[in-house]
């Protein structure tokens, strides 16, 4: 038996890959390559170039791979591009998901653990934000990933698809083999990183009048491999028999934009100059986890996810991989 990892070619789910094999664990990747890259997965590993709504294609990979589990990252996940281009948003996230989870539910594929975002939660006036909160997106990609999570949720009532949603809050940092290397980039961590190389003039703090303490947006920062191993429990906790679950994952600390900047020139020891520009729509002030229910049932614990180590692992990646995936 062996488990499907759909944009295993991608941040997360390429790290998540590394450590299902680093358990002996058969892994299969999906990725059309859009916004992954072929060499952050190890050629060992059965690839397939396409999209997850392609239903011939992962009918294909089930009978060859006598596939267990799905692992669901593959989705478009810039918040800033879903407000300009909803329609995409909807198709890629929604639309290509619901294909997917029907193939996999055909096939008898009984587990699936995906990638939801605290994104579905909106502006939220309680701190920290657990499972219970109000769900109300500010932009489209929250509402593409909130509608998904009631897909399955409904799909887990009616067939019994067995389903954990992970509402992670601001990945960020590297491994010693994977970071995060998009072009465009638009998250912070990576693009004060490209400052302090020299690689960008400066960084752009997208608003310094939101309701917190310095005036920019605070951010839950939560490092990669802590949110790789959160799927890794995560899908043996459905082997074992655990009902459909939905749980955040975050480390509990808010970080403001500001002080992830400030870090970052402590850490690297290089002057990063910065830039204030308007706020960009749909971005909340605040969000932060409230992490203790997978805490308490998966037996999670973010032992990366201090913003100082977030920040050196990603700085150490980027200087030995100066062209990231290239």
């Amino acid at each position: 038996m062996a488990i499907l990892v759909t944009g295993g070619a991608g941040y997360i789910g390429s790290v998540t890959v590394d450590q299902l094999r680093a358990r002996g664990e058969r892994v299969v990747v999906l990725d059309d390559l859009k916004r992954g890259h072929r060499s952050a997965v190890h050629e060992d590993v059965p690839f397939y170039q396409g999209c997850v709504g392609d239903r011939a294609l992962v009918t294909r990979i089930m009978l060859e791979h006598q596939i267990e589990a799905c692992v669901h990252f593959a989705a478009l996940a810039y918040v800033g591009e879903s407000v300009l281009d909803p329609a995409r948003y909807f198709e890629n996230n929604v639309g290509q998901g619901i294909v997917l989870m029907d193939s996999l539910r055909q096939a008898g594929v009984r587990f699936v653990v995906f990638s939801s975002s605290c994104t579905t939660y909106g502006e939220q006036d309680q701190f920290p934000i657990s499972e219970t909160c109000r769900q109300w997106p500010t932009n489209p990609y929250g509402w593409s990933k909130l509608s998904l999570e009631r897909v399955l949720d409904s799909y887990g009532r009616a067939y019994g698809l067995k389903f954990v949603a992970l509402r992670y809050f601001n990945a960020a940092g590297a491994t010693e083999f994977q970071g995060e290397y998009h072009e465009p980039e638009s998250h912070l961590v990576p693009n004060v990183v490209s400052a302090a190389l020299g690689e960008k003039p400066e960084v752009c703090v997208f608003g310094n009048d939101y309701p917190t303490p310095d005036g920019t947006a605070i951010r839950d920062y939560v490092h990669v491999s802590d949110i790789a191993d959160a799927h890794v429990l995560a899908l043996n906790y459905l082997r074992r028999g655990g009902d459909c679950e939905f749980f955040n994952i975050g480390s509990g600390a808010g970080n403001s934009v500001l002080e992830v900047v400030e870090t970052a020139r402590n850490v690297t020891g290089r002057p990063i100059p910065i830039r204030i520009a308007p706020r960009r729509d749909g971005d909340p002030a605040k969000l932060v986890a409230d992490a203790k229910k997978v805490c308490a049932l998966l037996g999670w614990n973010p032992r990366m996810s201090d913003l100082p180590i977030i920040l050196r692992s990603q700085w150490e990646w980027r200087r030995k991989h100066p062209q990231g995936y290239h």
